[in-house]
């Protein structure tokens, strides 16, 4: 897939998620088989360029190129500002927020709550992408709600604006993300646009993948939710697209390899106050998914204030599970 003058490796892409896409997880997941990993949103306001939280959202040395930002905003002033200022900071891709639907972000009128606003989309879109010579993709959802469903005609807007490809994920605003998605409208878009098409929602096995992909025509996959606690889902998707044979799930060791080194990279990217804190939720994903018994024994665990001690539980729960595994075989 070719967004701009970037051919992606694959066209599995790691999607934008705040407060989880930071650095040291899209690192993670490139390593395991995204093609593509965008940063989590950030904000247009310049008064709060100059943040922590938000200098280390915008942090990307040592990222594997193509380097995709996300901005948020209403203005599209602010928006063209944003744009140009993450270009000089090495963003190589721009994309644009008009699919968060979190209250927080709607109530300014951002994210999603833009798409009730078709003009005031177009303004934006053609302001940024007008302020960079990079590319600028956008992420939507279906539509504000139910009723009011026109992801075809922002994608239209978008296409005769330039951006260089659109993500859609498949509810609307008021579905949050409740129920289950829905394909017809991306498949919708597909058939109507030349601009490559990015289907996200739900898409949370190597199966369902190829099953998206086939229905709605799309050039892309966005994942989301399903990559936390397990960003190998996107070498296990890629091997089935090509091959339809699903892989083996890594072993136990090396999960326990793909963790260590993520946990790691969090407490040196955050410091270790910080670091340990983030990496509580990132550990509950992980052995959420390897086995739910654990669970308190990972709430437990969030107790421990040092790098050292955090990296110890998860050595010595691997020792017990490895053990037990050995016991059965």
């Amino acid at each position: 897939m070719n967004i701009g003058p970037y051919t992606l490796p694959n066209n599995l892409i790691l999607s934008p998620m705040a407060g989880i896409t930071d650095l040291p997880f899209r690192s993670v997941c490139r390593q395991l088989g995204a093609g593509l990993a965008v940063s989590e949103m950030t904000t247009s306001n310049p008064a709060l360029r100059h943040h922590r939280r938000t200098r280390l959202k915008l942090e990307n040395s040592g990222e594997k190129e193509p380097r995709s930002v996300q901005i948020l905003g209403t203005d599209p002033h602010q928006m063209a500002e944003a744009a140009r200022f993450n270009q000089a900071n090495g963003a190589q891709i721009i994309d644009i927020n008009m699919g968060c639907p979190a209250k927080k972000v709607c109530h300014v009128a951002a994210g999603s709550a833009l798409l009730r606003d078709e003009p005031l989309v177009q303004r934006i879109l053609e302001a940024v992408v007008s302020a960079v010579d990079i590319p600028v993709t956008l992420k939507i959802r279906t539509g504000w709600d139910t009723s009011s469903k026109n992801a075809v005609k922002i994608a239209h807007i978008a296409e005769q604006a330039g951006i260089a490809a659109l993500s859609i994920h498949g509810r609307t605003r008021a579905c949050k993300y409740n129920g289950d998605a829905e394909f017809e409208t991306i498949q919708q878009v597909k058939a109507c646009v030349q601009i490559p098409i990015c289907a996200n929602g739900d898409i949370t096995s190597p199966q369902k993948a190829l099953d998206v992909l086939e229905y709605t025509g799309a050039d892309a996959l966005l994942i989301g939710r399903a990559a936390q606690g397990q960003p190998w889902i996107f070498r296990e998707i890629e091997h089935y697209l090509k091959t339809r044979q699903l892989l083996a799930p890594p072993s136990l060791l090396e999960k326990k390899k793909i963790i260590l080194q993520h946990i790691t990279q969090l407490h040196a990217f955050y410091g270790d106050i910080m670091g340990v804190r983030i990496a509580r939720k990132h550990l509950t994903w992980y052995f959420k998914r390897i086995n739910p018994l654990l669970m308190p024994r990972v709430k437990e665990s969030f107790l421990l204030q040092t790098p050292v001690e955090q990296l110890n539980f998860i050595d010595d729960i691997f020792t017990t599970l490895i053990q037990s595994e050995h016991h059965t075989a």
